[in-house]
């Protein structure tokens, strides 16, 4: 790694953000490897990282401000953690041998911004590639992908601090069959906790998953109704939730709806009390590539189930 971090370090993160960041840098390593001889007449692509939760390029292992509003929703990320300075999804792609052609590094904070500006300087020869897009990732996604793709490939990060991420962008992501993506879904840190026991969700939490699931139809597979038979002989209806492993394979089915291919377990990150936080998914986007792709995840996803 060249220079030192300077700045102030994005704070986020324990244990379990050191093991997607390693399963991470695995397949960068991997991508760029097996893509190194490419562009070449007959496949004429450049090729790419995209990270759409950037922050500052590294992180502290301490608990970083959740975004308004969602301090009390993600609790879990507010625990102890080392005092250590670590790299984070921007610094280490930076770090990989071969490069990519390009870096996209999006925030939508302008302080944060400021600090990925600078890793120009600490990493000069990769400097003329990097690319900062102020904006709301969803957007900025969205639109990088309305591009003709044809000529490109790319790996996207997506590593929201909660469920800032909307199904749209994802098939915007799905439609260019030219990006593998990594995504964190906040199954225990999110969703989880927006199924009400009851099954009483408030209108706002409810749109929340609309956006996040990409239908309404998430509320029959996440919900059942029993009847039981009371010690009087009466019935009596109640309504029984989901499993997490249910709710998690019905992001995962839905994944497969749209892209060439998917890894067929996610990765479970876990708090220090081995409760599941995030699923860490992985899609390609390409036929072509899917083989070697998917061996080379699922491989990599094994370290974190």
């Amino acid at each position: 790694m060249s220079g030192g971090h300077g700045g102030k370090a994005h704070r986020f993160g324990g244990d379990w953000t050191t093991r997607k960041l390693e399963v991470l840098k695995g397949y960068l390593q991997s991508y760029t490897t097996a893509l190194k001889d490419k562009p070449t007449p007959s496949n004429p692509f450049r090729k790419a990282f995209i990270d759409a939760f950037a922050g500052t390029g590294y992180r502290d292992a301490r608990r970083d401000d959740i975004e308004t509003g969602q301090s009390l929703l993600f609790p879990d990320l507010a625990g102890p953690e080392p005092q250590s300075l670590l790299d984070g999804s921007a610094s280490l792609a930076l770090q990989i041998e071969p490069a990519f052609d390009k870096y996209i590094f999006i925030e939508r904070s302008p302080k944060r911004c400021a600090a990925l500006e600078a890793l120009r300087t600490e990493f000069p020869t990769r400097a003329a590639g990097i690319e900062v897009r102020p904006g709301d990732a969803n957007a900025e996604i969205q639109n990088l992908c309305s591009k003709d793709w044809s000529s490109h490939r790319a790996v996207l990060f997506l590593d929201p601090y909660g469920m800032q991420v909307e199904w749209a962008t994802i098939e915007s992501i799905a439609r260019t069959k030219a990006i593998d993506l990594w995504l964190l879904f906040p199954l225990g840190i999110g969703v989880n906790r927006l199924l009400t026991k009851s099954g009483k969700i408030p209108e706002q939490w409810r749109r929340r998953l609309d956006l996040l699931l990409g239908t309404e139809d998430w509320y029959d597979e996440f919900y059942k109704v029993e009847v039981k038979k009371t010690l009087f002989g009466d019935e009596r209806e109640h309504v029984v939730k989901a499993t997490m492993a249910t709710i998690g394979r019905y992001f995962n089915d839905r994944l497969k709806e749209i892209f060439a291919g998917v890894a067929k377990e996610p990765g479970v990150l876990r708090n220090s009390a081995n409760n599941p936080l995030y699923l860490l998914c992985f899609a390609v986007g390409n036929e072509r590539g899917k083989p070697i792709a998917l061996s080379i995840a699922e491989h990599l996803l094994k370290e974190v189930r």
